[in-house]
Order: C-alpha cells, then sequence, then structure tokens
C-alpha cells in the first residue's frame, strides 16, 4: 500500500518513514503544502499522513481543500496540537484519523492498517479467502492451519490481492500500488513473483484473468 507522509520535521519524517517501510508500506514523502498537493493530484496513493503545521499553508486548508474538490483518500492527522479544538477543526475539515506528538510509531502503523480496512470494507485485521489467512498486523501467512513463509514483496502482493477480493486486480493496478514508484517493475517481473505466491500457496490460489490481470479467493474458496 502506498502512503504519503508530509512532515516537514526532516528527522521525524526519515524515522517514520523507515517504520512504515518496515511495515510493509510503500512511503512517498512531502515536506510542505504545495508538494502534497501536487502528489494527491498525480500519484496513486492508498492514504495520507498530514502534519498540520507545514511551511506555507496550514494543513487544516489543506485537507479542506482536498475534500472540496473531491479528494477521498484516507487522511490521518499527525501534529502536536493536542487541544479538543483542534482535533475537531481536523475532523471537521475532512480527517479519518488523528494521531498526537509524541506518539509511538507502532500506533501510527496500527491506525493506518485500520483506515485502510475500512477503505476497502474490512473490519478485521486477519484477512482470509478460502484457506488462506494473512493478519496484517504481524505479517503471518498461512494455507489452512500450516504457516507459510514469504518475503516482504510477495507479502505486499498477497496483502493487496486479499484486500481487494473477490475484484480482479490488473498488473498496472499491483504495480501502482504495491511497489516503489521508482522501481515499478514490467508486467514479467509481477509474472514472476505471482508465481512465486502460487508455488507457495498452492497453485489454484491466485487466478489469472486473461486480459484483465488476477484474482484471489475464487478458487481458493472451491478449494476450501
Amino acid at each position: 500500500m502506498r502512503v504519503l507522509l508530509v512532515e516537514d520535521d526532516a528527522a521525524l519524517a526519515v524515522a517514520l518513514a523507515d517504520t512504515l517501510a518496515r511495515a510493509g508500506f510503500v512511503v512517498l514523502q512531502a515536506r510542505d503544502a504545495a508538494s502534497a498537493d501536487e502528489m494527491v493530484q498525480v500519484e496513486t496513493l492508498d492514504v495520507v499522513i498530514l502534519d498540520l503545521g507545514l511551511p506555507g499553508r496550514d494543513g487544516i486548508s489543506l485537507l479542506t481543500a482536498w475534500r472540496q474538490a473531491g479528494v477521498t483518500l484516507p487522511v490521518l492527522i499527525l501534529t502536536a496540537r493536542g487541544r479538543w479544538a483542534d482535533k475537531a477543526a481536523g475532523f471537521s475539515a475532512g480527517a479519518d484519523d488523528y494521531v498526537t506528538k509524541p506518539f509511538e510509531p507502532g500506533e501510527v502503523v496500527f491506525r493506518l492498517r485500520a483506515l485502510i480496512r475500512r477503505t476497502f470494507g474490512l473490519s478485521r485485521p486477519v484477512l482470509t479467502a478460502g484457506r488462506i489467512s494473512l493478519d496484517t498486523n504481524s505479517g503471518a501467512a498461512s494455507v489452512g492451519c500450516v504457516p507459510v513463509n514469504l518475503t516482504a514483496q510477495e507479502l505486499r502482493l498477497l496483502e493487496y490481492l486479499l484486500h481487494a477480493a473477490p475484484r480482479v486486480v490488473s498488473r498496472s493496478e499491483l504495480a501502482e500500488h504495491v511497489y516503489d514508484r521508482d522501481r515499478e517493475p514490467d508486467s514479467n517481473v509481477i509474472d514472476v513473483q505471482i508465481g512465486r505466491l502460487r508455488r507457495k500457496l498452492g497453485a489454484q490460489t491466485i487466478e489469472t484473468v486473461r486480459g484483465l490481470g488476477y484474482r484471489i479467493g475464487k478458487a481458493s474458496e472451491d478449494d476450501a
């Protein structure tokens, strides 16, 4: 999943970006409101972390403008402003969640995952399709009761396919949401990685829909 981290504190941004990357997120960064606004318009994103005290423009006015323009991305506000009036202003502007500095980086990770689940209409951190199960909090995957050892990239692919199930996901959608924008793969790379997932999860668990992409859930339900 791609997250845009909008934070002008360089040290905090580096530390939080590292935490998010280790948790499996693809992290894009902006240090001011103008850069953040441009990235929201042109990049494929799944969630935004937005600091309120930004150079050039306040985060509240930026978020208000996004919502007025029809931007529906889930937004987690991250700020040192802890008064109820500030929180109320953030939620009124269209924020989906709010974390006050100082904070535990792990809390941000959990909150982001919850926001993304709600975007897909899901309520539990454990995603399932037939015999396949993935705990998005721990990164533990299994088929039936048997644990499966997946690489970080395989976990990202599986998580996105499970979030989208039973919808067909195109190769371009996977490239946009699962990979770093500076290292977006070609179709052959995705095909190879899907093939590795099939070998670990079962040959019929990920279906190729010719000309459209991949779908998880249908075959795995049949095998259940």
